[in-house]
């Protein structure tokens, strides 16, 4: 088999696990709807992912390498990465759901995700670096504040308790919620005088 076609039967294998995954979580995806979808026998998946945690693992890493890509952290400027964050979830709403499956069902997503407890510790430094210089309010430990910080940002994901963002949502909404994000952001980590 060449390689384009390998890496093309690869990605039609995630796409396929993207949505039933997404769908139906990890208990519920089903190897043959997967391989159905992708066009495959499921003897190949398995000779691709080894077994359907496997498969998992890879779509929940494909995902969450797309988001860390798309959405550079700085400590700097954590109200605009907060915003960022809202973009890419209504964007990308499949990592959300993975990222919900993986928790409800007890998969440890730190192990899947490609971001490198090393990268994790490099993004808590700059809020460290931060809360000394000033720029971001010390009285809160640097886990704590990038932990918020996210989940502020995915208020109004599927893994939130608030009305779901959605791409086709009126810009105005969109725009509303960037905006008290924002300021949520600034007020809650922003420097105090």
């Amino acid at each position: 088999m060449s390689s384009r076609k390998s890496d093309a039967t690869r990605r039609r294998l995630l796409d396929a696990a993207t949505a039933d995954f997404a769908a139906h979580g990890i208990a519920g995806a089903r190897v043959d709807r997967i391989a159905a979808a992708a066009g495959i026998n499921k003897a190949q998946l398995y000779a691709y992912f080894g077994d359907k945690l496997g498969l998992f693992g890879a779509v929940f890493r494909l995902h969450a390498d797309a988001v860390v890509d798309s959405v550079p952290f700085t400590a700097d400027d954590l109200p605009q990465y907060a915003v960022r964050l809202y973009d890419t979830a209504v964007e990308r709403p499949e990592l959300i759901r993975l990222a919900t499956w993986a928790r409800l069902e007890g998969v440890a997503t730190d192990n899947l995700a490609t971001e490198s407890s090393a990268a994790v510790a490099t993004k808590l430094q700059a809020i460290a670096d931060a809360q000394r210089d000033g720029r971001v309010t010390a009285s809160m430990d640097p886990r704590d504040v990038l932990a918020l910080v996210l989940a502020m940002a995915l208020t109004w994901s599927a893994s939130g308790l608030s009305a779901t963002a959605a791409p086709d949502d009126p810009s105005a909404a969109h725009d509303r919620r960037k905006q008290a994000l924002f300021q949520a952001v600034s007020g809650a980590f922003g420097a105090r005088g």
